[in-house]
């Protein structure tokens, strides 16, 4: 018998806890984000670019309308909420640095969140006299 013919050791295991994290998180049964029902959870990613210009936060928010989303940043971080009418979202984004939360921009296309933010200097020079 090769290897791969085998059952994994750990399959239960995993299927458990994966059955526990849907539940704690909403979903009442795993396979329901097999069935193409739109919610958070596996769905959800979150990227960060940067430039020497701006940080640009991508989140993918399938299933969400526009008007369920909110956004809110000190700064430092981005925290985002949403809703859809399955599941709730709620992330704080950690920023790789500071940020002017003032002017950022923001679009909602096709279940993708773009922020973006111009960077702010982290620190000023001082002059010795």
């Amino acid at each position: 018998m090769r290897r791969d013919d085998r059952d994994e050791p750990f399959d239960d295991f995993f299927k458990e806890i994966e059955r526990m994290m849907n539940e704690m998180m909403g979903d009442r049964s795993v396979d329901m984000q097999f069935e193409g029902d739109a919610g958070f959870g596996s769905d959800t990613h979150v990227d960060i670019h940067e430039t020497d210009d701006e940080i640009r936060v991508v989140a993918d928010l399938p299933g969400v309308e526009k008007e369920n989303i909110k956004l809110e940043c000190d700064g430092e971080a981005l925290t985002i909420g949403a809703e859809s009418e399955h599941r709730q979202y709620h992330e704080r984004v950690e920023l790789p640095s500071r940020v002017d939360e003032h002017n950022a921009t923001a679009t909602y296309n096709n279940g993708v969140l773009e922020v973006v933010f111009e960077r702010l200097d982290t620190s000023a020079g001082i002059d010795l006299k």
